[in-house]
């Protein structure tokens, strides 16, 4: 994961996220009946890497912990993108039981 999200990849985000979502979606179908509470996790530290590649391609120093990043490129504009969360997939998985 901290291979594929370096700060330094020079690629796309758009290609970072296609490049990450089929090991995503293969850590889901092995993690599914993990604890519930173990997906945001995940979930957002994803999200904390990629907010960190934007402010490198930025050209700003830090890591996109700060509450302005999240403003800045909140949850929904990596939902966007095409990212795969695995707490949505949990709870779309949830209703089909």
């Amino acid at each position: 994961m901290r291979e594929k999200t370096r700060r330094t990849r020079g690629e796309s985000l758009r290609a970072v996220i296609e490049d990450l979502g089929p090991m995503l979606k293969g850590w889901f179908g092995y993690f599914k009946h993990a604890n519930k509470s173990t997906f945001p996790k995940i979930d957002g530290f994803i999200r904390m890497r990629l907010r960190a590649m934007l402010r490198k391609q930025q050209k700003r120093p830090g890591l996109g912990r700060c509450h302005a990043d999240h403003k800045r490129w909140p949850n929904v504009y990596f939902a966007e993108l095409g990212l795969f969360t695995m707490t949505q997939a949990q709870l779309q998985a949830s209703q089909f039981r």
